[in-house]
């Protein structure tokens, strides 16, 4: 008798959400799991921005763990939150179906971000959604939002801001798309590197785990996050760098968008391309080689610097 596949996950509803979906599906095919629940550096520290103490990968190192030491089997991660190394011994066993990838507007007093008013408070953590709405609407003010979607909706009820930038793909999950006034288009915020896909980690050496999570693979929404992280991590990409990227497929065809900037969003660089969706990680990396011919380099070298500057 096959034994029961052992999950680990965050506590926050959305990670419960996701790692329950995953056991859904199992269950479809047959296949028993139980949740291991675990608590992240990155829940557990909420007055700091990520950017400042280590980065999205907080989220997963304990769940990590967990499998390189025995207690869990797998791990449910959402794919944008999921550092591009992952330790020796672990991989990428299978990613799902991808939902809306676009980060979602959300306010009871207004519509949209070119609804808002000259110094509205607009709540996001987010490097990549600060430059990109720094460029367009420099007369916003920006400021840091941590914690769970539910937190982050009740600072928005209380007052603290006139609006707050989430992912449309979380809210949607969790049933709360009531909630999402608008959507924001992919030409107004390009989303994170595989925003709105799931995926499932675990022992390269685990083959029986590995096998039996095959049937749960979407290589649709693979060939586009396989792009979309390639030329994250060919940029060094972080939760410390202002990088985006978002791809589509029309039959064999990939086309992926790109993007890097500054913080203060003084300086955004973009690029463009296609190519077979054999091909997705060399495209992600090419786009990424033509940011950095672009001067990509000069912001990463920048941003270094101002670490060192502060760490100092």
């Amino acid at each position: 008798m096959s034994k029961t596949l052992r999950i680990a996950t965050r506590k926050s509803p959305l990670a419960l959400w996701q790692a329950e979906e995953v056991q859904r599906r199992l269950a479809q095919k047959n296949v028993e799991s139980t949740l291991v629940k675990m608590s992240t550096r990155g829940d557990e520290i909420l007055d700091t921005p990520l950017a400042l103490i280590g980065g999205k990968g907080l989220f997963i190192k304990e769940l990590q763990r967990g499998m390189m030491e025995g207690t869990a089997d797998l791990a449910v991660h959402s794919m944008k939150d999921v550092p591009a190394e992952f330790p020796a011994g672990l991989h990428l066993a299978v990613i799902l179906t991808r939902e809306n990838p676009t980060d979602a507007f959300v306010s009871n007093n207004y519509t949209s971000l070119q609804d808002l008013p000259e110094g509205a408070k607009v709540g996001t953590c987010s490097l990549r959604r600060q430059s990109q709405i720094r460029q367009k609407y420099p007369h916003l003010q920006l400021l840091d939002l941590r914690g769970n979607v539910n937190t982050r909706l009740k600072k928005l009820d209380d007052g603290n801001f006139d609006a707050i930038i989430l992912a449309s793909a979380g809210l949607i999950r969790l049933g709360m798309q009531d909630r999402i006034k608008s959507e924001i288009s992919i030409d107004e915020i390009l989303p994170a590197c595989a925003q709105g896909a799931i995926g499932i980690e675990c022992l390269v050496a685990d083959t029986q785990t590995n096998t039996r999570l095959q049937s749960l693979h979407d290589e649709n929404t693979a060939s586009r996050v396989y792009c979309e992280r390639a030329l994250n991590a060919r940029l060094g990409g972080s939760c410390q760098t202002p990088i985006a990227a978002y791809s589509t497929l029309d039959n064999d065809q990939l086309h992926l968008t790109g993007l890097i900037a500054m913080p203060d969003g003084s300086k955004v660089l973009k690029a463009e391309g296609s190519d077979h969706r054999d091909n997705a990680v060399a495209l992600g990396n090419r786009l990424a080689e033509k940011l950095l011919s672009d001067g990509a380099n000069e912001i990463i070298e920048h941003l270094a610097q101002q670490r060192l500057n502060a760490n100092s």
